[in-house]
């Protein structure tokens, strides 16, 4: 089931480009995670069109949404985008799905709007992350050449990244993340903006910002009173095992936790079978 494609306002004359598989329903909208877009849902979402209005949004800044000339792609930020674009959709209410940075700006629009919340799912993410794969992102983030030669370069690339990902998984990524350019390269489709505005912080100003959205994160955490699902990939070196622990027997009255087989951080390209079943458990229950 292919998705339609349409752009939705935010602010000052931005907009977000969003895929829909479903019309009716309550939404299930899914956040993708840094540097991605959203057909890294595309094996996960079809699946619950019959039974929500299924939605997936390009984050501002990346995929085929627009780039925040002032570059505010802070969690806060992007939870106000996210609120803008559901009220431009005629979404009052939702099962909002994120992953990674997509988690951190779902936590951070539950803890804005908790009453807007009918479900949270937070894939791999969470208030606290293991610094072992915060490194291993900024590493390689920072020393990857956005653009690329050919698409057979490309490819190899996104196979580097994407280690267990299903060769349709890698298809869709090259196909979607990347542009051509004028003189013939590829490049990423997401705004440079993300790694400059990184790059010109001092390490004691960036951990002092992480410290402070860490209190945040946990804070947001304390206001969710609907159903909620944390998913952590068995090899994750994002998510530690004691953090997810802590976000549904301490943060989330009504949260569980799923531990998916095969699968590290990129839990939807790993594995997105099991990753599929168990959002299923939690969203559709005995439909």
């Amino acid at each position: 089931m292919p998705p339609r494609s349409q752009r939705v306002p935010t602010r000052d004359g931005l907009s977000l480009h969003v895929l829909v598989w479903s019309d009716e329903g309550v939404p299930l909208v899914f956040l993708h995670g840094f540097s991605n877009e959203a057909h890294v849902w595309d094996d996960v979402a079809p699946g619950f069109a019959p039974y929500y209005r299924t939605l997936a949004l390009d984050l501002p800044g990346h995929g085929d949404s627009d780039r925040d000339p002032a570059r505010r792609y802070d969690h806060e930020s992007m939870a106000r985008d996210v609120a803008s674009a559901l009220d431009a959709l005629g979404a009052p209410r939702v099962v909002l799905v994120g992953h990674s940075m997509g988690g951190r700006v779902a936590m951070r629009f539950a803890g804005m709007h908790p009453e807007r919340l009918a479900g949270l799912v937070v894939v791999d993410a969470g208030p606290e992350l293991d610094a072992r794969g915060v490194l291993r992102i900024r590493l390689d983030a920072e020393a990857s050449d956005p653009t690329f030669a050919s698409r057979t370069e490309a490819e190899a690339a996104l196979r580097r990244a994407y280690p267990l990902a299903e060769p349709e998984a890698i298809a869709r990524l090259l196909r979607h993340t990347l542009r051509e350019r004028p003189d013939g390269r590829l490049e990423a489709k997401l705004d440079p903006g993300f790694m400059e505005a990184a790059r010109s912080l001092a390490p004691a100003e960036r951990a002092e910002l992480e410290r402070a959205e860490t209190a945040a994160l946990w804070a947001a955490l304390g206001k969710v009173a609907c159903p909620a699902l944390v998913v952590r990939g068995a090899a994750s070196d994002v998510l530690s095992p004691e953090t997810a622990e802590r976000m549904v027997e301490a943060a989330l009255p009504r949260g569980s936790l799923a531990v998916i087989p095969r699968a590290g951080h990129s839990v939807m390209l790993d594995n997105p079978g099991a990753f599929r079943d168990a959002l299923e458990r939690f969203a559709l229950g005995d439909a």
